[in-house]
Order: C-alpha cells, then sequence, then structure tokens
C-alpha cells in the first residue's frame, strides 16, 4: 500500500503535505512491531516487556520508537515548532508557543498489546489553542483520516481518490450507533445507554479511531466518563470530527481545552453527529451530580 499514490485535496497546506508521510512511516513501524509480535509468521521468540506508566496506562518499546520516529521527523521538516509526545516529559514549551505538535504514537496502546487492530498513530498541529490539522493512521487497517481546519474531513485508502467525509444524520438516540472501549467497561456508559435504548455498541481501543468512526458517519456517539484522555489523545481526531460536522466536548458540554498547562482532559469526553450531543448531554447530566 502507498498513500503516496493518493493526492491531498486541493488546498490543503504544505504542513499537512509534509506531516502525511511522517504519519505513514510511523504507523508502518507500530504495525511491523506488532506483527513480530502477534501475526504467527511473524512471531518472534519474545513478547515486548509491558511497562506501567499507572495503574491504567501501559506503554512498550514501540510506543517510545513510534515517539522518537514523530519527533525527530517533525523536527527536521518543522524546526521551528514545539513538538510535544505522550512518550516525553512537558517542559511548557507549547506555553509560549503560536503552535506545537501533538504526537500520539500508538493511541490504543491495549488493543496494540492484545493483539487487536483497534490502534492508531496521531499526529495533531495546535494553533493558537486549537486544533487545527490532524491526521490519524490506522495501520491495520490500512486507512488514514486528515482534516484541516477550513477544508473539510477526508478518509484515504489505497487506490481510491480521497473521500470526502461527514457525520450520519441519525438523530434519535435508541437509533445511535454507540461506540466505546474495547478494553475499559464504564458502568456510567452503560447506565446512559440502557436509560436511552440503544442497542449498537462496536468496541474499538484507539480514543481517535472512535472519533473518526463517528466523522465517517460509521457512528453515531461516544461517551468516556474516566477523565484520563490527554491533549494527544484529542487533537488529532478533534479538528476531523469537527470538520465532518460533529461536536467533541467534555460530560459538561464544555469546549476542549489545548492552551493551558493541564494536560489532561479531566471533565471526560463525548464526542456525537452533532445531531445527537445535546440530548447525550442531558441523559449524562443525572448521573454526573458530586463528579
Amino acid at each position: 500500500m502507498n498513500f503516496y499514490d493518493n493526492m491531498l485535496p486541493e488546498g490543503f497546506s504544505a504542513e499537512a503535505k509534509l506531516a502525511l508521510p511522517i504519519v505513514i512511516e510511523a504507523g508502518r513501524l507500530a504495525h511491523r512491531y506488532f506483527q513480530a509480535w502477534h501475526e504467527p509468521h511473524e512471531q518472534s521468540e519474545q513478547a515486548l516487556p509491558v511497562e506501567w506508566k499507572d495503574a491504567e496506562e501501559p506503554v512498550t518499546e514501540a510506543d517510545r520508537a513510534v515517539s522518537e520516529l514523530c519527533i525527530a521527523r517533525l523536527g527536521e521538516r518543522f524546526a521551528a515548532d514545539v513538538v510535544l509526545s505522550e512518550e516525553r516529559p512537558d517542559d511548557g514549551a507549547r506555553l509560549l508557543a503560536d503552535r506545537y505538535w501533538l504526537v500520539d504514537p500508538i493511541d490504543g496502546t491495549k488493543d496494540f498489546i492484545a493483539g487487536r487492530a483497534g490502534y492508531a498513530v496521531m499526529l495533531g498541529l495546535v494553533a493558537h489553542g486549537q486544533p487545527v490539522l490532524g491526521l490519524v493512521y490506522q495501520p491495520a487497517a490500512e486507512r488514514l483520516w486528515i482534516a484541516q481546519q477550513g477544508l473539510g474531513a477526508f478518509e484515504l485508502l489505497d487506490h481510491e481518490p480521497p473521500r470526502r467525509i461527514t457525520v450520519s444524520a441519525t438523530s434519535t438516540m435508541s437509533e445511535a450507533r454507540l461506540v466505546s472501549s474495547a478494553s475499559t467497561r464504564e458502568e456510567l456508559v452503560r447506565r446512559v445507554r440502557d436509560r436511552a435504548g440503544i442497542r449498537d455498541e462496536l468496541q474499538v481501543g484507539s480514543v481517535g479511531v472512535k472519533l473518526c468512526l463517528i466523522a465517517a458517519g460509521a457512528r453515531d456517539l461516544y461517551m468516556n466518563p474516566a477523565g484520563r484522555c490527554k491533549l494527544w489523545d484529542t487533537a488529532a481526531p478533534e479538528i476531523i470530527l469537527r470538520e465532518a460536522g460533529g461536536q467533541l466536548t467534555d460530560l459538561r458540554g464544555g469546549a476542549l481545552r489545548y492552551s493551558d498547562r493541564e494536560l489532561g482532559h479531566h471533565h471526560g469526553l463525548v464526542a456525537s453527529n452533532g445531531h445527537l450531543h445535546s440530548e447525550a448531554l442531558r441523559l449524562l447530566e443525572p448521573f454526573l451530580v458530586g463528579r
């Protein structure tokens, strides 16, 4: 597969054209690790050691290798920009910069470790406190989503022209197609799902893939009450979802912030096709008392 055969739609910036091969190269590196670990014909004698940053955040050699590749390539092409990766300490330089890059080298590491395809490499460009360019590449599906502010959101597949994506028109909550975590079952999500009468649920690891599935009209709603997501989990897919017509807020409807010192979205996430957003927030409200 060669994404370079697919030209970006007219109007995309030099940043987008330079970032595209970086995310593809990084995704292919991640997938080589994945294949060597999980695919029988490629299997190595020893699995990657898994370390834990805390009780919920695993990290592997693959995360670090992909992170270093992204940092190096972005540094070569955007020498004046600040780059922050999940696998590097935040030195605060981004707070003084008009724009900076956020790297999530393997979003959905738990899926990566478990041998599931729901992981992605993500690059997001933040300018003046808002995501303006996002790339989410899912190597196992050989699928890339990309969006730039004001230019729409697109899905790129091998040997096919870029396809502009838009959210679904679903406006009835009971008909919503929910996407949720493959590794963590949230009781609050179950309760809201049952109260809303939602019966269609797909489980995927990567937050970025979840949001892009909503952007592409394949899913309609995602709720994450845990408050563990970070800036690099959302920057790239947020601009993709917004350019496709969807919405992303915290559990109370507040906008996500990228210009504060805090790295985490501690008030949770709600992503939707936009038509369901107000109703999702209303259904969540009774469960948020005291949170």
